[in-house]
């Protein structure tokens, strides 16, 4: 499995047979200053945690241009048909889908799901989400959202036993250093640790740094990606 990130909580995942952006934030995303035709080329899939602007991102222009098949909560996915998406894959919050190179989750996250439109009407989009990403062979792959902590949490762990987990550490609008810190380690046997939602916006933390030291010392599990960066588990 290859993982890139691309700033905030955007990231590309490689697997056998599928090439997937999870949350493709890239137009208006501070930390992004690459090609979006080339951090997209190729993709099969998309997957949304949930309907914010910053996570939402260049979906439906994606898609489009890809033939990517998105993949998210029901109401996010009849919003994004009703304005033109053509390829997609409905999910609740509890349901697997087997797309065929990979198996999807929806878990629980404790955020919101709303969008903005451009005449300030604010759409509720369904439930907010993580994502459980399964392929035979492959490390399990859990994507957090924005979330806080949360007690269900050791459920998820009991569930899937991820092995690599991309948290939010920037706080604010999510879980913050030592919040985080705390649920990677009460609740989570990841062998790798990728922090995100971070560095982007200047209202939300700028470096890890706070999240390294609260990890202590499982500290060595956390992988700081640099935007663009690729590294293979």
């Amino acid at each position: 499995m290859q993982i890139t990130w691309f700033g905030h909580s955007a990231f590309r995942v490689e697997l056998p047979g599928a090439s997937l952006l999870i949350d493709p934030f890239f137009n208006g995303n501070p930390g992004f200053t690459g090609d979006v035709a080339e951090a997209s080329a190729g993709i099969t899939h998309i997957v949304l945690t949930h309907g914010h602007g910053d996570h939402l991102g260049d979906t439906l222009a994606l898609a489009e241009s890809t033939g990517a098949k998105v993949i998210a909560n029901f109401d996010l996915c009849m919003w994004l048909a009703h304005r033109g998406l053509q390829s997609f894959e409905p999910m609740g919050t509890g349901g697997t889908v087997d797309v065929g190179p990979f198996v999807v989750t929806l878990v629980n996250a404790v955020h919101a799901s709303a969008y903005l439109d451009e005449n300030g009407v604010s759409h509720v989009l369904g439930n907010p989400n993580g994502v459980i990403i399964r392929a035979p062979g492959e490390k399990v792959l859990y994507h957090m959202g924005d979330t806080d902590i949360f007690g269900d949490m050791a459920l998820i762990s009991e569930l899937y036993a991820p092995d690599i987990g991309l948290v939010p550490i920037g706080d604010r609008f999510t879980m913050g250093a030592r919040t985080a810190a705390l649920a990677v380690k009460r609740f989570f046997d990841f062998e790798t640790v990728i922090p995100c939602h971070y560095g982007s916006f200047p209202i939300v933390d700028q470096t890890a740094d706070k999240f390294l030291a609260e990890m202590g010392e499982e500290a060595g599990k956390v992988r700081v990606l640099a935007v663009g960066e690729t590294i293979t588990l």
